[in-house]
């Protein structure tokens, strides 16, 4: 996957949200990390249709939810008010699945690609590797 200098990159899964920008104007993304974002869980009850009760224990799963929407609204604001301008949201399945619900549609135009792998934890040089062969 071929990126814009500038362009953002978020890291995501449920638990953990990491951002960065590429630095390198060349084809191979050199990436520096951005300052920590608070992710809001609160605001963004993404399964509200979902309650947690002994025949469905799962809050986990809930939580992890509505730390994908606050991902996902976060990054829709910073679309909004032209901070990000171009897009790569790599996030573990489910979590890229439940951020995919929230997008506002500027943010979709400049999304530039997607992965759906879990990298959170990973070193900066495996995300470059794995946006490089995308």
């Amino acid at each position: 996957m071929q990126l814009p200098k500038g362009a953002t990159i978020a890291v995501a899964d449920g638990e953990k949200f990491n951002l960065f920008q590429n630095v390198s104007e060349d084809a191979i993304p050199k990436l520096n990390a951005l300052a920590e974002a608070d992710v809001d869980t609160e605001t963004n009850n993404a399964s509200a249709g979902r309650k947690s009760s002994s025949a469905n224990p799962d809050q986990g799963q809930a939580n992890e939810d509505n730390f994908a929407a606050g991902i996902a609204d976060l990054l829709n604001q910073r679309v909004l008010k032209g901070r990000i301008t171009g897009l790569v949201i790599i996030a573990a399945p489910k979590a890229l699945g439940e951020l995919r619900k929230h997008y506002h549609k500027e943010l979709v135009s400049i999304l530039i690609g997607e992965i759906s792998k879990d990298l959170t934890g990973h070193s900066v040089q495996e995300i470059e590797k794995a946006i490089a062969s995308a």
